[in-house]
């Protein structure tokens, strides 16, 4: 499936992007923003990373840097005589375009775990939703002064949340971290750099120096999942990505993914996607010509 990069334009004297959509909402693509996409009309089918699900209106998602992503609306969407009827607001701004530092300062600790975190895509509900959505229909055709602390209010929210759901698949993007937790970075980075090879719990107890008890207690309570599930969604993620790319056959994809054989690599594909791979990337290529 083609990637595309695609950027929105910023206005003169703008530090940040808020943009109306009312066209029909781009194909396939990346960009280096990080963006806040909230979907006013339309329903379709959603892609984030190796995420594949439908969306309605009030879909409410973060987007990371580069994370490939595409909201695919129904035909009905496009042949309405009216032309195009769905309808969406879209926040994008740069890690730094607050100063290089307004992210790594103590005060800022949470909401920059979060937006590290976006590089998986976060799809928020409840409550931190509907505050949310508020302040974007309320604010995006303000501007000045108005709209930045608009966006402050949102990066409040967001700072103290915990009502979202990681969409993209762990391995599929560059992991993220999280500071002032010096042994569990240790491990994501050494998970990283060698899912593609057995790894054991004897190498990551020797690289974060702690006990079995005491690192996988820490680990859960932090990644909310296993070791073992970490490392087989960063496999199936890092797989996803390489389906997408469509340059490799199965089998190198499995072997490039850490997997000895290709009927466990099947199985445990479809155990977390639901499908097998050839599913998948057939999928992808069904999406690509209809957006066509």
């Amino acid at each position: 499936m083609k990637l595309e990069n695609i950027r929105l334009i910023q206005e003169p004297g703008k530090s940040f992007i808020v943009y109306h959509e009312t066209h029909p909402f781009s194909r396939y693509h990346n960009h280096p923003e990080i963006e806040l996409v909230l979907i006013l009309k339309g329903k379709g089918k959603r892609i984030v990373g190796d995420h594949i699900d439908r969306f309605k209106k009030n879909d409410l998602v973060l987007v990371g840097q580069y994370l490939p992503h595409e909201w695919y609306c129904d035909r009905e969407y496009y042949e309405h005589p009216d032309g195009f009827q769905g309808e969406g607001i879209v926040y994008q701004f740069v890690s730094d375009f607050l100063g290089s530092k307004f992210f790594e300062i103590p005060e800022n600790t949470s909401l920059k775990r979060l937006l590290d975190e976006s590089n998986r895509g976060l799809k928020f509900h409840g409550k931190t939703k509907e505050k949310i959505i508020e302040l974007m229909v309320q604010n995006y055709e303000h501007d000045g002064i108005d709209r930045l602390y608009s966006l402050f209010s949102i990066f409040r929210i967001l700072s103290k949340t915990k009502e979202y759901t990681c969409l993209s698949s762990n391995g599929f993007m560059e992991p993220f971290h999280i500071e002032g937790n010096q042994p569990m970075q240790k491990a994501l980075e050494y998970i990283h750099q060698n899912f593609h090879r057995e790894v054991s719990m004897k190498e990551l107890l020797s690289v974060t120096s702690m006990s079995n008890t005491a690192f996988c207690m820490a680990f859960k309570k932090m990644y909310r999942m296993t070791f073992k599930e970490y490392l087989l969604n960063t496999r199936i993620g890092y797989a996803c990505k390489l389906l997408s790319d469509d340059t490799l056959n199965i089998s190198q994809i499995a072997y490039n993914s850490g997997f000895e054989n290709i009927s466990n690599f099947n199985r445990q594909f479809k155990k977390l996607k639901g499908i097998t791979p050839s599913q998948f990337q057939n999928k992808l290529e069904s999406d690509k010509k209809a957006s066509a």
